[in-house]
């Protein structure tokens, strides 16, 4: 009896992560803005006691001493925002390992523009806010960039924001992320608990050993995430920490140019978090920490040198980071802007790169932990710089013209 042929092999494919990335960051951008105006509104309305009211209510429990019973804020801002830092982890990785990080031409002109784009706004914020003791520990507040935000003032443009800059913003941001963990795992951490700093290393052993046997089930490494944050929560450094470093020990399957391996646990894992970080977690944080309340606040605040700090750093040093760094790099022969993209489109999107916002009022809470008055200034210079950066990358983009006619 012959034989029936064999039917083909279906192979299993999860959509592109980078394409799944830029598609809900664009979205999750507008829905960043309007979770940031409706935090306002409220923080403004007869419902404003009710707002600060529920995001201070205590749940409980007591996880760790040193900052008490978890409350509403604290469970959004050191739990739900650990997700985030695990997406954000996952997203580096698998763009170091498999996408356009993965070689050193390709890292170059990113990681030239990030460094600049946070040493030249940390600078601007201490030749301004610097004379103040009390106001140096804000320094990296404008070093920040949210790329969903960015992307979203991007996706407005339509046709006019081509591929090349949306992946331009979204690899200097992404390079951006890393430099902005390692500022919070360094810059904002006190006093340490030896004992359950000794338990997350040895959970960081675990999760190693698990990498290293191949094991490809999503459910340890995240047991493993939850221990781990825990440990780090109780031994002073930020718990968002753990994210990061979870993200960094999970396997991944290679697949070069198509970054579509159904059977990778990191793709996996990004492709689960995606939706829920893009319309979930991050409009909660907006919403949870955009909110300040305007009474009593007379309009000279805008002239502090706090709020003109952060404004300044995110509308001026990035601006001048990012596109200076690019230009000195091309200048030397180091690296080149990307191909397609005239100067005043990469001007556009130094401009967006100054939406601090997300990152920004997360490492505001950091530098000034329990002043409730330092942490409104930094809102409104958050907000300010953001804003004009927005307003104007969008002017500078949407005049821009599309064909390229210097290159």
């Amino acid at each position: 009896m012959a034989h029936l042929p064999k039917p083909p092999r279906v192979v299993r494919k999860i959509r592109s992560a980078a394409r799944t990335f830029l598609a809900h960051e664009a979205t999750s951008g507008i829905i960043l803005m309007a979770a940031a105006a409706l935090a306002l509104i409220v923080a403004n309305s007869p419902l404003a006691e009710t707002y600060f009211h529920a995001l201070h209510f205590a749940t409980g429990p007591v996880l760790a001493p040193a900052i008490g019973p978890m409350t509403v804020h604290l469970w959004i801002n050191d739990g739900l925002m650990a997700i985030f830092f695990l997406f954000v982890g996952l997203e580096i990785k698998r763009e170091i390992v498999d996408g356009r990080l993965s070689s050193p031409e390709r890292r170059r002109l990113p990681v030239i523009a990030a460094a600049a784009g946070m040493i030249v706004p940390a600078l601007v914020f201490l030749a301004i806010a610097g004379g103040n003791p009390a106001y140096r520990s804000g320094w990296a507040i404008p070093a920040a960039t949210d790329i969903a935000f960015a992307i979203g003032v991007l996706a407005l443009l339509g046709a006019r924001a081509s591929p090349a800059l949306k992946l331009f913003l979204a690899t200097v941001a992404i390079v951006d992320d890393c430099g902005a963990v390692a500022i919070i795992a360094v810059a904002y951490t006190s006093q340490l608990d030896l004992i359950a700093l000794a338990g997350a290393v040895g959970v960081v052993l675990l999760l190693l050993a698990l990498k290293q046997r191949r094991v490809m089930a999503i459910w340890p490494y995240l047991v493993g995430f939850v221990a781990l944050w825990w440990l780090v929560l109780l031994s002073g450094v930020h718990a968002t920490v753990a994210g990061v470093v979870t993200a960094a020990l999970i396997p991944v399957t290679k697949s070069p140019g198509l970054p579509e391996a159904a059977e990778s646990p990191l793709h996996q894992l990004e492709h689960a978090l995606s939706p829920w970080v893009a319309f979930g977690i991050v409009p909660l944080f907006a919403f949870a920490n955009a909110g300040v309340s305007f009474a009593g606040i007379s309009p000279a605040v805008a002239l502090d040198p706090l709020v003109l700090g952060i404004t300044g750093g995110l509308f001026l040093g990035k601006q001048a980071g990012i596109f200076g760094g690019v230009a000195l790099a091309e200048r030397l022969g180091i690296a080149s802007r990307p191909a397609g993209m005239t100067w005043m489109q990469l001007y556009g999107v130094a401009l967006l790169a100054g939406i601090g916002f997300t990152m920004s009022l997360f490492i505001g809470g950091l530098a000034f932990p329990g002043n409730a008055a330092l942490q409104d200034e930094v809102k409104i210079g958050v907000l300010a710089g953001s804003t004009l950066a927005a307003i104007a990358g969008y002017a500078v983009l949407r005049l821009s013209p599309t064909k390229v006619r210097d290159a």
